[in-house]
């Protein structure tokens, strides 16, 4: 318990500015999960569409019925 203060420091960065190379993992990640969120939205809205245009022209049922 009392090197857990070192470890928080020792983990941290110098405080040396470095010029940025590229993307960093975390970003490409962050993406890749933004990208994934909007198909899988997408794909919900648009069968949720598909299902209100099954049930009838004037979209008073809000339920899918099988």
């Amino acid at each position: 318990m009392s090197a857990l203060p070192a470890l928080l420091v020792a983990s941290g960065h110098t405080g040396v500015p470095t010029p940025r190379t590229g993307p960093e993992p975390s970003d490409i990640a962050l993406f890749l999960l933004a990208a994934l969120a909007l198909w899988f939205v997408r794909r919900a809205l648009r069968r949720r569409a598909i299902a209100r245009r099954a049930d009838g022209p004037d979209g008073s049922a809000t339920a899918r019925r099988d």
